[in-house]
């Protein structure tokens, strides 16, 4: 096979990495125990083979452009491949170590996957987890992400789709707006009452609200309001707790208001739909053992059986 990268060129992406994790050439230069001007030489050294600028440098700083952004992140990600590799060869690597990245949807990291972490780390003390909290989908590859949450299995055939559960939906609204508004009765009663709509960052839509149902209705209904929230779902919890009106969202975010009584639950005879989570992680003859590790854990704590059916109310 021919050589591609000789021990310069390995040497120049290494201190660019360092360079640009730092922010500072100079700072580079000392952690790497070479001069700044070694680390410039570098550089522009990759600049040349690449025909392309990888820094936007001032007199007083220097930030990746977009086409560095993107490069930093590949080189970054084979890098510790490299470190984990010889890790694991040698035996050195006996406990998962190293930087874990993943992305996860807002609500899901907050009330499922952060509280998680202490316990993690806990186990895995030499790993450093992190996170990044988006409902919008990550590109692998550009940004260097190791495992994502989604609500639903990729088109792409190299990522790997692992169900984590299947999190039941529920309606709430505050005492107060209920009192104010009503009770509704029916899923057809939500045409009277303000339904505080989250827009889709995939289709610039608003997210239907799902029910069970009995015969005659079962599926996705399309809600009106005058409130509108996007990129943060837990906005629409937020203005739900305010009293703003009903919004449909994860039991497992409101259990503590429905338990203490800030929420109340509405349409219960028509819930009992879910929507999954699934993990995802790309395709790799190689995995790194602390992705390995993070996945077991996440499918041990998080991982359950398919609720039973609820079964259907008395006609």
């Amino acid at each position: 096979m021919q050589r591609k990268f000789d021990d310069l060129l390995l040497g120049s992406i290494e201190l660019f990495c360092q360079a640009a994790e730092l922010g500072s050439f100079t700072l580079a230069a000392n952690a790497a125990s070479v001069t700044p001007a070694a680390v410039s030489r570098s550089v522009a050294r990759l600049e040349e083979r690449l025909g392309v600028r990888l820094f936007v440098r001032t007199t007083r700083q220097i930030r990746l452009t977009d086409a560095g952004r993107r490069y930093f992140e590949q080189c970054r990600q084979a890098l510790s491949q490299l470190v984990d590799a010889e890790r694991e060869v040698t035996g050195e690597q006996t406990t998962p170590a190293g930087v874990l990245r993943i992305s996860m949807p807002t609500p899901y990291g907050h009330y499922r996957v952060l509280p998680l972490l202490p316990a993690f780390r806990e186990r895995y003390p030499e790993v450093q987890v992190d996170t990044h909290l988006s409902n919008r989908n990550i590109d692998f590859a550009d940004e260097g992400f190791d495992l994502a949450i989604r609500g639903r299995a990729p088109a792409d055939s190299n990522l790997v789709a692992r169900k984590l559960e299947d999190a039941e939906m529920v309606v709430v609204a505050t005492p107060a707006y209920l009192k104010r508004a009503g009770t509704p009765k029916t899923v057809a009663d939500l045409q009277s009452h303000e339904c505080i709509q989250f827009e889709l960052p995939s289709s610039g839509r608003h997210l239907a609200w799902t029910f069970e149902g009995n015969a005659n209705e079962d599926g996705d209904v399309v809600t009106s309001g005058s409130y509108g929230t996007s990129g943060d779902a837990l906005a629409g919890v937020t203005l739900a707790r305010a009293g703003a009106g009903l919004f449909q969202t994860y039991r497992f975010v409101v259990a503590d208001d429905l338990r203490e009584g800030r929420l109340v639950e509405v349409l219960r005879d028509e819930g009992g739909r879910t929507r999954p989570f699934i993990l995802l992680y790309p395709h790799a003859r190689y995995l790194t053992s602390r992705v390995r590790a993070f996945v077991d854990f996440l499918v041990e704590q998080l991982a359950a059986p398919a609720a039973a059916p609820r079964a259907k109310r008395a006609q």
